[in-house]
């Protein structure tokens, strides 16, 4: 337990009263929770950290768009600091503002895609406004939002880490008790393949959630983006030697894990704190730490990449590769996901 935990453990009964008491007002008067002009679809997780929430938001959106459901994503925009809110991300954007995982999907998404926002609600009206025709919205990190009234709540369990020791925060990694699961109308478990038992996901679905659809996903790193050209690269880079991982992720050892079942061998690691990053200064020494463990190249995530600019570039002395991310095992939850929307349609037409 980190030290920051351990002081705040007496808070845990209180941080739990909280919770449960906020979910029962909303429970009890749904309509506190506003409503928008088009279906909105929450994803969202019970625990802290990484479970792959940005990817899979990515993932929807894009197939949502390739089936003709225009849509965009609203997000809080974690970390970042902006005078104007709500705000429209576009790949030019300030991550500083903006938070760092809204403006990777704007990069990745095109303009007019991503709106970020302390009030989802305003987000959401923002993002309708700009992009006449919306058919849709997705709500990044939306579990725990529950001000905003969402058409499909898709809750994300981490396959590995799964529900950690089921204790709330902050002596846990909970942000809710377990029975919350019952809101969602589906559960979708990341790193499948990892999953020894299936059976025990299933049946802790079968005691807290609704009974919904269970959909298994998988990560895979697609390919290397050098950060300076945009040239992209098979992965495992042949011939280049090992790497040198860094990343600052809630789970950080996940990207780790991943690069090497992608067969990307590396020779050492740092982690910064989630959403976080390397200073300029910080560059140089992993640099030299990298060279001094053997290796002639650096790797990160997208999410860390956006985070670099031209200070960062002016250090830069050793290739810095980006590794692609992507999502396998999900076309059954992107059809799920348009049949539900199109039952909504029909219902409201």
């Amino acid at each position: 337990m980190s030290i920051l935990r351990y002081l705040a453990a007496p808070l845990a009964p209180f941080y739990g009263l909280a919770v449960r008491a906020r979910n029962r007002a909303f429970d009890a008067d749904p309509d506190r929770a506003a409503r928008v002009a088009v279906p909105v679809v929450s994803v969202g997780n019970l625990s802290t950290g990484g479970t792959g929430k940005t990817p899979l938001t990515l993932f929807l959106a894009e197939g949502l768009e390739a089936a003709g459901w225009t849509s965009a994503v609203v997000s809080r925009g974690y970390g970042g600091r902006r005078d104007v809110d709500p705000m429209s991300v576009e790949a030019d954007s300030d991550p500083r503002q903006t938070g760092d995982e809204p403006l990777l999907m704007a990069r990745r998404l095109g303009p007019g895609r991503v709106v970020v926002g302390r009030r989802r609600e305003s987000a959401a009206l923002r993002a309708l406004a700009q992009r006449p025709g919306l058919r849709c919205l997705l709500l990044d990190d939306g579990f725990q939002h529950r001000a905003l009234h969402r058409d499909l709540d898709l809750l994300v369990l981490d396959g590995v880490r799964r529900w950690g020791d089921g204790r709330l925060l902050p002596l846990g990694d909970l942000r809710e008790p377990m029975a919350s699961a019952h809101r969602a109308h589906a559960l979708i478990v990341t790193r499948a393949t990892r999953v020894q038992d299936r059976g025990e996901i299933e049946a802790w679905w079968a005691r807290h959630g609704s009974g919904g659809p269970v959909f298994w996903t998988d990560f895979v790193l697609k390919a290397l983006r050098r950060w300076d050209t945009g040239e992209r690269l098979p992965i495992p880079w042949p011939g280049q030697g090992p790497a040198f991982a860094w990343c600052g992720l809630g789970h950080p050892e996940a990207f780790y894990a991943d690069l090497l079942v992608a067969r990307q061998p590396w020779t050492g690691t740092q982690t910064f704190p989630d959403h976080g990053g390397p200073a300029p200064a910080d560059l140089r020494q992993m640099q030299d730490r990298a060279r001094a463990e053997g290796a002639a190249w650096l790797v990160c995530t997208e999410k860390d990449a956006v985070k670099f600019g031209p200070a960062h570039a002016e250090v830069l002395d050793v290739p810095l590769l980006v590794a692609e991310q992507g999502i396998t095992g999900g076309e059954d939850l992107l059809h799920w996901v348009l049949s539900r929307l199109e039952a909504a349609g029909s219902a409201q037409s």
